[in-house]
């Protein structure tokens, strides 16, 4: 009976022994860390880079006065003049 139990409790601390090592999660100072298995896996996404990186400095180079930031529209080329104005002599 005494064999037996012994076996049985040595076989258990055994298992236990085995679980708490072989775990996903690993105790470090007080902190809950992953496992390191998950840096023998390579990235399966890489998301797609923009055509052209400083997008902001496009749109600045596009519009240098800065009418679209501030909520104005742009001025069209070859607008008719705004009322109120005189309209250039030649033209």
């Amino acid at each position: 009976m005494y064999r037996s139990f012994k076996c049985i409790a040595g076989c258990a601390g055994l298992g236990l022994a085995l679980a708490a090592l072989s775990g996903c999660q690993t105790h470090v100072g007080g902190m809950t860390l992953p496992s390191p298995h998950y840096l023998k896996h390579r990235p399966q996404y890489f998301p797609p880079d923009p055509a052209f990186p400083l997008q902001r400095e496009v749109d600045s180079m596009q519009d240098p006065d800065g009418q679209f930031r501030r909520g104005g529209a742009a001025p069209a080329i070859g607008a008719a003049p705004v009322a109120g104005q005189p309209v250039p002599a030649g033209k």
